[in-house]
């Protein structure tokens, strides 16, 4: 079979999963998926094995330990994959819900209840949890999944997805609810995005250059985030050890994340009492500070940030610093620069807190927190399947409620049009 008819066929197998998990009922659901938390603990070796081949290969090609520490499974990262799944078997069932009602003069009553959206196809890169993550979201919200990892990892995924498809057999889900495309040509990633009415929804996640690449070859609606360009601005009116410490936490708690601080601003009027602590506290954990020509006068040992910096992505210990006159300067300065992904101010100042709000356009604005709160579990949804850069449909930590959509139902008792 070659490329094109393999992918088509896995798709085909999707969608007749889909239509069968749509009518599952939320009992059904929540026992498969804690069907499948059990099976992953119970086949932990078989998982450890698998996974085994693929950090040797990863070691073959000279990964980055980085890399390599993502791809890999430990008995921890298991039992987190598992646990999740049991968390997600506990949320509220999100299908079904009728969300709003009301009645027309002609006595017919119109509402709009959710319904899973059908088949998602995720395309994703290195670890390999995100096999479990992004399969139990998906049943849970009553969609057949349709899996593509990347290449440093099939062994591992295509362990998980056996697993997963043998535990939701046991429990009547159709097994082409979890579907995987296990070949590694990118060809197979091509023919997946030119499934329009098959696949409804298309969900990458990865660096930036994965992104794109199905963004700009793909003939089905894609929800994604770029990257995290994310800012904390510090007020003239801030708590300053508030302030530092959200700052501290927002850059350094785990920079590796795309809610990290890439760039700090500090409003004038406070930056010679603010900036020389902080930065040292920065500098003694480790962070390459880049400071902007005010910052450099304060604090000169810091490198020099140019303007291309304000744009980077750095995943990584490393920050911008910029001082700037007032807030409507700091919201100039996010709206040429942040990717609308998260963005704080530190103030004690309610209105300005208030306004910063209203007026800056990111998936989560935030007043006296730190940007790593931008996420799924920290949000009370439960747990996420990314986070949408995107203004359609869904913004934001994406929980099961934004992997449905909804449809209009009417309860009429012979109305007619005139």
């Amino acid at each position: 079979m070659d490329i094109k008819a393999y992918v088509l066929a896995k798709a085909g197998e999707a969608r007749a999963g889909a239509r069968s998990l749509a009518k599952a009922s939320s009992q059904q659901k929540n026992d498969a998926l804690l069907g499948m938390a059990g099976a992953i603990r119970k086949r932990s070796r078989e998982l450890i094995r698998e996974n085994a081949k693929d950090i040797a290969f990863a070691r073959e090609k000279g990964l980055s330990r980085a890399m390599i520490d993502r791809l890999t499974l430990t008995s921890k990262r298991i039992n987190e994959m598992a646990q999740g799944l049991a968390e997600v078997a506990a949320l509220p069932d999100p299908v079904g819900e009728v969300i709003r009602m009301w009645q027309r003069p002609n006595g017919m009553t119109v509402g709009r209840m959710r319904v899973p959206i059908g088949v998602i196809g995720i395309i994703y890169e290195s670890r390999p949890n995100v096999t479990a993550d992004a399969t139990s979201l998906c049943l849970k919200a009553g969609n057949a999944v349709i899996l593509r990892g990347g290449s440093e990892a099939v062994h591992s995924n295509k362990a998980i997805v056996k697993i997963l498809r043998d535990a939701a057999k046991q429990h009547g889900i159709h097994q082409g609810a979890i579907s995987f495309i296990d070949l590694v040509d990118r060809t197979a990633v091509m023919e997946m995005l030119k499934l329009e009415g098959i696949i409804d929804l298309i969900i990458p996640r990865g660096g930036e250059g994965l992104i794109r690449a199905v963004t700009e070859n793909s003939r089905i609606p894609v929800l994604k985030h770029y990257k995290g360009v994310c800012h904390v601005f510090v007020d003239r009116d801030a708590d300053l050890q508030m302030a530092e410490d959200i700052c501290f936490n927002a850059k350094v708690q785990r920079p590796g994340t795309c809610n990290a601080m890439e760039t700090m601003l500090i409003d004038k009027g406070i930056a010679r009492r603010f900036l020389p602590g902080m930065i040292k506290r920065f500098r003694d954990a480790g962070v390459v500070v880049k400071g902007c020509p005010e910052t450099k006068k304060i604090v000169p040992a810091v490198e020099t940030a140019t303007d291309r910096d304000f744009y980077n992505e750095y995943l990584d210990l490393i920050l911008n610093v910029k001082v700037v006159k007032d807030m409507d300067a700091a919201m100039e300065h996010i709206a040429q620069y942040s990717s609308a992904h998260s963005d704080a101010i530190v103030t004690k100042d309610y209105a300005k807190g208030l306004r910063f709000l209203r007026e800056v356009d990111s998936s989560a604005v935030l007043i006296n927190a730190s940007t790593r709160l931008n996420d799924g579990f920290q949000f009370g949804l439960g747990a996420e399947i990314g986070i949408s850069t995107d203004k359609i449909h869904a913004r934001g930590p994406m929980g099961l409620e934004e992997l449905t959509c909804t449809k209009f139902i009417v309860f009429g008792s012979g109305q007619l049009r005139e």
